[in-house]
């Protein structure tokens, strides 16, 4: 039988635990700071661009974990962006020093109560699954000692001419991709991007950026992720869909070696509406933006398997 002051407990825990994301969140942007687009290749980032990686899984985190990642790395001037749990570093040879203080990431599930799986039984209903959130500390490598050298030395820069495959991942979608026009846009009703030319770009490099921001919105067609895209200009659903390209964009830029900007910086007041009213939305946000970049990434030639680190750190974290 449940305990009834554990389940309230946990789940104040996970309120807790969306509300302190959230409010980080909307500190940032408050203050001006968007927290997917960081210094990268500057002087105040002493870390490559790159998505965060586990160094003992070499898998990529996901998700709310590579906003508070990204963060966590420019805050303390760490050299690279490879992470472990105090265990994984044990079991490499290696330790977390003395002193040092990890960074939260989260696990983000979903799952179906005792009393809910007799209620549907009962009922011939189907169960509810109740979504959960759970914290884990995980340390940079700089803050390890004693590693393997080729798990302490930060990982590499992306190799140049990574931003090529972007015109063949446009193909490669199969999703309609008109050049034209003076602004950019998906059109969810019949199914296309139209982005102006690359000439333009002030800076050609925009191009690529645009075009991975109106993809991340063509993800959420019926026909591929199924996201709902049915809000009207100046909604909270328009906001909140925005939000996921932004997000998606972020993460497939890192992802190809290309430092992620603002898009729609006008859209911050709204951003920060959907965000007070809804302490999970940021996390939602980010986890279909995740799915919609694992999604476009797939058809870049030779890509990595989308990675549920999320659920392989929870797992050795039990074990």
């Amino acid at each position: 039988m449940s305990n009834p002051t554990a389940c309230a407990r946990a789940g104040l825990d996970r309120a807790n635990l969306y509300t302190e994301i959230t409010d980080r969140i909307i500190a940032e942007l408050e203050a001006g700071r968007v927290p997917w687009v960081q210094p990268w290749g500057t002087a105040a980032a002493k870390a490559p661009l790159a998505m965060p990686k586990n160094a003992s899984t070499d898998r990529s985190y996901s998700g709310i974990n590579i906003l508070l990642l990204w963060g966590s790395t420019i805050e303390h001037g760490y050299s690279g962006q490879s992470w472990l749990t105090f265990r994984q570093a044990l079991s490499l040879g290696g330790h977390v020093r003395k002193g040092e203080r990890g960074t939260a990431v989260v696990y983000a599930d979903r799952f179906v109560p005792r009393d809910e799986k007799r209620r549907a039984a009962e009922t011939g209903d189907e169960a509810q699954a109740i979504p959960f959130l759970k914290r884990f500390t995980v340390f940079n490598t700089d803050q390890c000692a004693g590693l393997p050298n080729q798990i302490a030395t930060a990982a590499p820069l992306p190799p140049p001419g990574l931003i090529e495959p972007t015109v063949a991942l446009i193909k490669a979608t199969g999703v309609t991709f008109r050049i034209g026009g003076d602004r950019a846009f998906y059109a969810p009703a019949q199914d296309f991007v139209q982005v102006p030319p690359p000439q333009a770009y002030f800076e050609p490099i925009n191009w690529h950026r645009t075009a991975l921001h109106e993809l991340g919105h063509a993800t959420g067609h019926p026909s591929r992720l199924n996201r709902d895209q049915s809000g009207s200009y100046g909604t909270k659903k328009y906001a909140f869909e925005e939000l996921v390209a932004e997000l998606s964009s972020a993460f497939s830029c890192a992802s190809l070696g290309i430092v992620p900007t603002v898009r729609h910086a006008d859209y911050i007041g709204s951003w920060l509406e959907v965000l007070r009213e809804d302490v999970r939305a940021i996390v939602r946000a980010a986890s279909q933006a995740s799915k919609a970049t694992d999604y476009l990434l797939g058809f870049v030639p030779g890509s990595v398997e989308p990675a549920s680190l999320d659920l392989a750190v929870a797992n050795h974290e039990a074990a």
